[in-house]
C-alpha cells in the first residue's frame, strides 16, 4: 500500500469508530477485507488510527472536523507534513482538499485533548502536574517488561533480549522494570518471552506489586485478576499460596498458560469466600482507566459522569467485599489504573469512615510523568481481633 491508500484505510476505520465501533474491532474488519495489506500496512494504519483517538479534539480542529479525514489532516498537520501531496484524489488516496478542510482554532481543553467534563476533577486531583499530565497523555506509552524473578534477573534478561535485538535500559519504578528502546515487535516471538523470563507489562503496575507486604507462604487472593499481570507478578515476588478470581472468568483464560510459562502455581476460583480467609488480597478494581488513556484512547471519550458514578459505587462494594474474606490483621491492597482522587484517596477515605479499627499503612500515586501509567496503590490493615 502507498503511504496515501495507508491514510485512506486509517480515515475508514476511524469513521467506523467514530460510529460507535471499538478500534480494534474496526481495525480487525478492515484487515479481514484488505487481505492485499501486509503487516507493514496493518501496523501503519493502526498506528495513525490510535494516534488521531489519543489527540481527537486537537486532530479534529486541525483538520476542521471530528471526522476520519479531519483527524487524519490533523495527525499529519500536527507532524508538519505537506498535506496537498497526499490527499490528491488519484488512486486510492484521499480525496483532494477543499475549503471546509481547513483548520479551526481549538480551545485550550482541546488543545490538551481532554473531556471538558474532566477539567475540573483532573486539576483537582493532578493540581500543579495537570497541563504537563495531559500533554503526556496525547503520546503514545512507552513498551515495558516485567523481568520474572522465578526465572532471571535484570541484567540477565536484558542480555538475553539483546540477543534477539530487542534493546531494553533498567526503569527506576520498580526493580524489575524494563523499558524497550528497540525491538518492540519482536518480543512476543522471543526465546525470553517464551520462555517466561519476561512479560508485558507497565512500570507502574509493577511498583504497585512491589509496594506490597509480601512475605513466604501468605495465602493471597488477586480478586479482580482480569487476564492475570499482576496475579503473575505477585507470584514472582514471595512462595505464596495464590488464588485468583474476577468476575468474568473469562477474563482468565489465559492465566493458565501464563503461569504455565512462567512456572507460577495459581488456583483460580469462581468462589473466593469457600478458600477465605487469606492473609493479603489485592483488590485491582474496574475504574475510569484515567491513568492509561495512552494505551486505552477510547476510554477518555467514553467515560461520562454516570460511568464514573457507577465505577466509584462498585469499587466500595469489592473493597468491602475482600475485607470480609481476610483474617484478623490482614491486608487489604486497594489498586486503580485512575489519575483521579475521587477512585483513590477518596475512596480510601470512604472505606476507613465505614471500617472503624482499619489503618491505612501506605498510599502512593503514580503518573505518566514518571515513565509509566497513571496509577494508585493503598495497604489498608485490618485491626486484629
Amino acid at each position: 500500500m502507498t503511504p496515501a491508500a495507508r491514510l485512506s484505510a486509517a480515515i475508514t476505520v476511524l469513521d467506523q469508530v467514530l460510529a460507535g465501533q471499538s478500534a480494534e474491532q474496526a481495525l480487525t474488519n478492515w484487515g479481514r477485507a484488505s487481505r492485499f495489506a501486509g503487516s507493514g500496512d496493518r501496523a501503519a494504519v493502526r498506528d495513525v488510527v490510535f494516534d488521531c483517538l489519543r489527540c481527537r479534539r486537537s486532530f479534529a480542529a486541525l483538520g476542521g472536523a471530528e471526522t476520519g479525514r479531519g483527524l487524519v489532516l490533523g495527525h499529519l498537520r500536527a507532524a508538519g507534513q505537506d498535506v496537498a501531496t497526499l490527499f490528491t484524489g488519484e488512486g486510492h488516496a484521499p480525496k483532494a482538499l477543499t475549503d471546509q478542510d481547513s483548520p479551526r482554532a481549538a480551545t485550550a481543553m482541546a488543545a490538551l485533548d481532554c473531556p471538558d467534563w474532566l477539567e475540573s476533577p483532573l486539576r483537582q486531583s493532578l493540581g500543579d502536574d495537570f497541563s504537563s499530565v495531559m500533554a503526556a497523555m496525547r503520546a503514545r506509552a512507552p513498551v515495558f517488561l516485567r523481568v520474572n524473578l522465578a526465572r532471571s534477573d535484570r541484567a540477565q534478561a536484558q542480555a538475553a533480549l539483546a540477543e534477539g535485538g530487542i534493546e531494553t535500559a533498567p526503569h527506576p519504578l520498580a526493580d524489575t522494570a524494563l523499558e524497550v528502546l528497540a525491538g518492540a515487535r519482536k518480543i512476543q516471538t522471543s526465546a525470553p518471552y517464551l520462555e517466561g523470563m519476561v512479560e508485558l507489562q507497565d512500570a507502574s503496575s509493577q511498583a504497585v506489586v512491589q509496594a506490597l507486604p509480601l512475605t513466604e507462604g501468605m495465602r493471597v487472593l488477586d480478586l479482580c485478576a482480569g487476564g492475570g499481570g499482576k496475579t503473575l507478578a505477585l507470584a514472582a515476588r514471595a512462595r505464596l499460596r495464590l488464588f485468583a478470581h474476577d468476575a468474568d472468568p473469562r477474563r482468565m483464560r489465559d492465566l493458565p498458560p501464563r503461569a504455565a510459562r512462567a512456572g507460577a502455581k495459581v488456583a483460580l476460583t469462581e468462589n473466593p469466600e469457600k478458600t477465605a480467609p487469606y492473609d493479603l488480597i489485592l483488590t485491582d478494581v474496574p475504574c475510569s482507566g484515567s491513568g492509561s488513556w495512552r494505551r486505552d484512547p477510547e476510554g477518555k471519550w467514553r467515560l461520562t459522569p454516570d460511568r464514573l458514578s457507577a465505577l466509584t459505587t462498585l469499587q466500595a462494594h469489592i473493597m468491602d467485599r475482600a475485607a470480609a474474606m481476610l483474617r484478623s490483621g490482614g491486608v487489604l491492597a486497594y489498586a486503580t489504573c485512575s489519575l483521579l482522587s475521587v477512585e483513590n484517596a477518596a475512596q480510601v477515605a470512604a472505606f476507613l469512615h465505614r471500617h472503624p479499627g482499619w489503618q491505612a499503612e501506605m498510599q502512593r500515586s503514580f503518573n505518566p510523568l514518571q515513565g509509566g501509567d497513571g496509577f494508585f496503590v493503598a495497604v489498608l490493615r485490618a485491626p486484629e481481633s
